[in-house]
């Protein structure tokens, strides 16, 4: 990445007022930072202000270090609720996939992974079942395999292991890509706004298992897929990004499984870049994404 490539990537959310667009803007322009993107949005039912400012890194005369030192103080300034977080955007993002037997999310994220069109660096793949080891290894990524019992003193043991080797890589991203089975709670709140899921329907509709039987039973006209939070509520976390694909009366259950499939990956692939690239903000059960 060159010196005009790297960026220093702002995010902030705080209850609204005016100047907030100002305090942030001439705090960077004080300094000679060079905006090169920058989102605002005020949501008026909870009066919370969000943004997402993108700033040259070579053109502020401090590391992100003393940036971050100094913007804490613009912020606290602005409100003691203020949320906010600075990324390097030459500091690679670590990301770990679980799997089960399920293969189309993992192979498209392998395929841009390797292909360099998602820009992280994958470091594992964990599995509960092996089947998924050899095409993760023919890629040059770990696998892991994780075998988990129905017995809860094993199952929870198995979630015990599962968090050894994922936090071992520190990751930015825990990717439930197809993973069929339930984080517990007390690892929900441990991975809060890293743990990212993708759902085979377009939520709330037919959360919990074999949605598509359940879309086919009512006789939907869309499917859809939501790659979200994973929280302790199921299929319930702040969404990131959704799709949805139509069908008809001709196709039964298989042909939506096939054809959910196609919208599972391209969800999937754009919820996880937006989370990477720090375009995701989370307030309360919503998020705004820029």
């Amino acid at each position: 990445m060159s010196s005009s490539e790297r960026r220093f990537v702002i995010t902030l959310g705080c209850p609204d007022r005016t100047g907030i667009v100002a305090a942030v803007s001439g705090f960077l322009a004080e300094h000679g930072g060079w905006i090169v993107e920058a989102g605002h949005h005020t949501d008026t039912t909870t009066g919370w202000f969000f943004t997402r400012q993108e700033v040259r890194a070579d053109s502020l005369p401090f590391g992100i270090e003393e940036l971050r030192e100094r913007f804490g103080a613009v912020a606290g300034e602005l409100s003691d609720r203020a949320e906010w977080r600075i990324w390097d955007t030459s500091e690679r993002r670590r990301v770990v996939v679980l799997v089960s037997k399920e293969a189309h999310c993992l192979h498209d994220l392998l395929g841009r992974v390797g292909s360099g069109e998602l820009d992280v660096e994958l470091c594992a793949v964990i599995g509960n079942h092996p089947e998924l080891g050899p095409i993760t290894e023919a890629h040059g990524i770990p696998f892991h395999h994780v075998p988990f019992s129905k017995d809860p003193e094993g199952k929870a043991a198995a979630f015990e292991q599962v968090r050894e080797l994922a936090e071992q890589h520190d990751p930015d991203a825990i990717v439930l890509a197809r993973f069929m089975q339930v984080l517990p709670p007390e690892l929900c709140e441990r991975w809060a706004g890293k743990a990212i899921n993708i759902h085979h329907s377009f939520l709330p509709s037919f959360a919990g298992a074999r949605p598509y039987h359940q879309a086919y039973e009512r006789g939907v006209k869309l499917i859809g897929a939501t790659c979200h939070y994973v929280t302790a509520e199921l299929d319930a976390g702040p969404i990131i990004e959704q799709g949805v694909i139509r069908i008809d009366h001709t196709d039964d259950v298989a042909d939506m499984v096939r054809k959910g499939r196609d919208i599972e990956k391209m969800v999937l692939a754009r919820g996880l870049r937006s989370h990477v690239e720090d375009r995701v903000l989370v307030h309360g059960k919503r998020t705004v994404v820029f």
